[in-house]
């Protein structure tokens, strides 16, 4: 028996194919249960690329200190001042989902914006397609769009051996478990 189970009427991201189509932007006010915060010495620049180039949109600001990022429910990022930002990229990334049909025009805006900020799209063992972007605050930021699953593929395979089975298609299964 696996303390796993079917939870993903949580989440805002679609069910992976060909066809998912990703969910609006999200303009609700919540209790956020996670975001990051990025240091900026250039804000204005800094939402020009998420914006543009990264997909989301100014949910709120404070003038000169900080931009309260958002595309979809539970991808939040908040852009704030600072004197200076590192000289290059950290190892550590922040992640966020998005569709398959977002991932070519991602890297295109990304890199019409700066041309060197871009690295992939490549395909992982865990069925995602990822494009890593370095921001012009040099944070290391994934898109990752989850590809359909077919179960007679290798990642099938690799998500079994750690114990991880498909989900199946009903929703709620939750409901028993909480």
């Amino acid at each position: 028996m696996s303390d796993y189970y079917n939870a993903f009427e949580t989440s805002p991201v679609p069910a992976p194919g060909p066809d998912a189509v990703p969910p609006e932007p999200f303009r609700g006010i919540y209790g956020m249960p996670a975001f990051v915060t990025i240091p900026t010495s250039d804000l204005a620049g800094s939402v020009d690329f998420w914006v543009r180039g990264l997909g989301f949109f100014e949910l709120f600001g404070v003038p000169g200190t900080l931009v309260h990022l958002r595309r979809w429910a539970f991808q939040d990022v908040l852009l704030v001042t600072a004197a200076d930002v590192p000289e290059q990229a950290p190892a550590m990334s922040f992640s966020f989902s998005g569709v398959l049909s977002q991932v070519d025009s991602l890297v295109e805006a990304c890199r019409a914006l700066r041309p060197d900020s871009v690295d992939g799209p490549r395909d992982t063992p865990w069925n995602t397609r990822d494009v890593t972007v370095i921001t012009p605050e040099n944070a290391r930021i994934v898109f990752t769009a989850a590809k359909p699953f077919a179960p007679d593929s290798q990642e099938a395979r690799d998500l079994a051996a750690i114990g991880i089975s498909p989900p199946d298609d009903r929703r709620g299964d939750n409901e028993r478990h909480a």
